[in-house]
């Protein structure tokens, strides 16, 4: 007897479904974790840096790992100018 197996997506996906493809998907775990505007996004190796203006007025630098999806939030950015 044989048993017909259906693969509807590539096991990467299925073994890392938080892993954020894009700048975008970045953008909006950020925003939702700081709960504030999406300035900028930058890409670097292992993670995305985005800026996030608060409400308070405050810019605050947040990292969103690549592989696990997991937001960091960083330190508040100074005004030097």
């Amino acid at each position: 007897m044989l048993l017909a197996v259906p693969v509807a997506t590539p096991l990467a996906q299925q073994q890392n479904d938080s892993a954020v493809e894009s700048k975008s998907q970045a953008a909006e775990k950020a925003r939702q974790a700081v709960k504030g505007r999406v300035l900028r996004v930058v890409q670097t190796r292992n993670t995305y840096r985005v800026k996030v203006l608060k409400k308070s007025g405050r810019v605050v630098s947040v990292d969103v790992d690549k592989r696990s999806g997991q937001v960091k939030a960083g330190q508040p950015q100074d005004d030097k100018g």
